[in-house]
């Protein structure tokens, strides 16, 4: 090759490949580290205010809602649905809030990302799937459904972008990630499901063109990643561009050290918006 065009041909690859790897959809991390336990420890309950929802079928929901750090007269502002796993499970409007979910009242998170964290605590299940099989799939349960109205009417009685509202969660949360935008199809402008399990196939329609990123270790024997990767494919295959799969190598049943601070997932997030 001539040796003025090498330099040049050199440039042009590293250009390609630096593309290739922007606009990678499916992604595997290697060495992945568990979340410590005490890494938002220092958050007090007492930050996210305490409530009660009734939803029209009668259903009762704790609730808990972190506000805006700063809020301006006349600013909307995004609303994160934080969906609490099986751990979280009960009435005392406390256990709810779990690491991903304190972790948006950290200091520097609180202050750079102005948004309403709405923490709603199940009763029961809210995402139901049996026991591991290579069919498993989520189904919504009535309190889910409950869930989707508190959104709808506390964003309609604040000052919430409704074009911003997402929904995310870990385990039993991150099924019902999956499942609330196919509840409510233009509720949400995107969904960030963290080791929960997918919905069933009929669902990928539904999904296609809603932005999501899906997180999950492959080790994971309580929620295998089987129908992560099986939803994933299908909408892929129905013509979906915008979901995000990011496997963690070696990773069991547990939250990920990189989802705090995690600047690279929250900004994603709040870049979203429903058209």
């Amino acid at each position: 090759m001539n040796k003025l065009l090498l330099p040049m041909a050199l440039v042009v690859l590293a250009a390609l490949s630096g593309c290739a790897h922007h606009m990678a959809r499916h992604e595997v991390i290697n060495g992945a580290a568990p979340m410590a336990r005490d890494v938002v420890s220092s958050v007090e309950p007492g930050l996210f205010a305490q409530h009660t929802f009734t939803a029209s079928n009668g259903t009762v929901l704790p609730y808990r809602i972190l506000a805006p750090l700063k809020p301006e007269p006349g600013v909307r502002y995004p609303l994160v649905l934080q969906l609490h796993g099986s751990g979280g499970i009960g009435t005392d409007n406390l256990r709810q809030l779990d690491r991903l979910a304190k972790s948006w009242a950290m200091p520097e998170i609180r202050a750079r990302y102005q948004a309403y964290v709405l923490v709603p605590q199940f009763p029961v299940r809210s995402a139901n799937y049996g026991p591991p099989s290579p069919d498993q799939y989520a189904e919504p349960s009535a309190d889910l459904i409950a869930a989707l109205e508190l959104v709808e009417t506390f964003a309609q009685q604040h000052p919430v972008d409704g074009a911003r509202i997402y929904a995310l969660g870990f385990s039993m949360g991150g099924s019902a990630a999956w499942l609330a935008p196919t509840l409510k199809p233009n509720l949400f402008a995107a969904i960030m499901p963290v080791s929960g399990i997918a919905p069933a196939n009929t669902s990928a329609e539904l999904l296609r063109d809603l932005p999501i990123w899906v997180m999950h270790g492959n080790a994971d024997t309580e929620n295998p990643i089987l129908a992560d990767r099986r939803l994933s494919k299908l909408i892929e295959k129905s013509g979906g561009q915008r979901l995000l799969f990011r496997e963690y190598e070696g990773l069991d049943h547990q939250l990920h050290a990189d989802l705090y601070p995690g600047y690279w997932w929250r900004n994603w997030l709040f870049e979203q918006h429903r058209d």
